[in-house]
């Protein structure tokens, strides 16, 4: 996991790396509701992924040649097509088939295992999180695992082993990327989704997926919302933290995911949660606070030489 040479990024301000965690937080807390919606409304899953991030990539891309940034160099797209297969194509790809047959909170609830994961793969890079930031990410863990035991939210185990999965190749795309040669971080947001949404494509083109008729107009508006809040606001806020702050902070929206996703999937949904749930969302977030307070500054990183959906 040797990241390539490069200067150190400056330090963000602690106004954007508010209002990017706040993007990953409370977006991606909705996009499980939208990928269940997406489903219902006709759509198969990997095809509906593909072409979500396809789009995005495709406008944000075009957006940014156009405002005169430069395009990706073949070694930046071959280190972005990678990260791009492992978040995009993997990550959320395999969090898209699991849905079929696991609820939207308890999907965001799996997930919750990616700051552990990252903690993980940081650890074999040579990267310690602090003392604070290991509290915070074992009471997260805590109190998530507490959310989904008795719970009443549901799914089958073919589909927990896909998020499992999800999980892991997200957290390690995130730390693989840090310090490697990428464009600047909407560019590089850019090529991951267009990487990764083509691998998701071609794979359910591959696996016989196919749509049966046009997709209901919930599916439609559910497609079109995670493809423009989802990705292009959610996706690139990520890869933008991914170069400014500690892995666990980056990490975070993980614990909060669930609430966002168990609150929206009773309102919206019909999904049902109780005491049990909201006692456990209050440990989950103390675990958060403790990770965030952690953070007395954003610790540079060395990643690509003009460098960051």
């Amino acid at each position: 996991m040797r990241p390539d040479p490069a200067p150190v990024v400056p330090a963000a301000s602690p106004l954007a790396i508010a209002l990017a965690l706040a993007a990953v937080y409370l977006v991606w807390g909705s996009t499980y509701l939208g990928i269940r919606f997406a489903l219902e409304g006709g759509w198969p899953p990997l095809l509906m992924a593909g072409l979500r991030f396809l789009a995005s990539g495709l406008v944000l891309y075009a957006f940014l040649r156009w405002r005169g940034v430069p395009a990706p160099t073949a070694r930046q797209w071959r280190n972005a097509a990678f990260v791009g297969v492992l978040l995009v194509g993997m990550g959320n790809g395999l969090v898209c088939i699991a849905e079929q047959s696991v609820s939207s909170g308890l999907a965001a609830v799996a997930v919750s295992s990616v700051p552990l994961w990252l903690a993980l793969f940081a650890v074999l890079r040579g990267e310690h999180p602090r003392r604070a930031e290991w509290i915070g990410l074992g009471v997260g863990f805590v109190g998530v695992a507490w959310l989904n035991a008795g719970s009443s939210l549901t799914g089958s185990p073919m589909g927990l082993v896909a998020l499992l999965v999800a999980s892991i190749a997200w957290a390690y795309g995130s730390i693989w990327s840090r310090g490697r040669d990428l464009p600047p971080p909407f560019m590089s947001a850019a090529a991951q989704m267009l990487c990764g949404g083509a691998a998701m494509t071609v794979a359910g083109l591959a696996s016989g997926e196919r749509l049966d008729g046009w997709p209901t107009p919930g599916g439609l508006w559910a497609v079109a919302y995670l493809a423009v809040v989802g990705s292009l606001v959610g996706f690139s806020a990520y890869i933008w933290l991914l170069r400014h702050v500690r892995p666990a902070l980056a990490g975070s929206y993980a614990y909060v995911n669930p609430v966002i996703a168990v609150l929206l999937g009773a309102w919206l949904a019909n999904e049902r949660f109780g005491l049990h749930e909201i006692g456990a969302m209050a440990v989950v977030l103390s675990g958060v606070v403790a990770i965030t307070l952690s953070r007395a500054r954003p610790t540079p990183v060395r990643p690509a030489a003009g460098s960051d959906a």
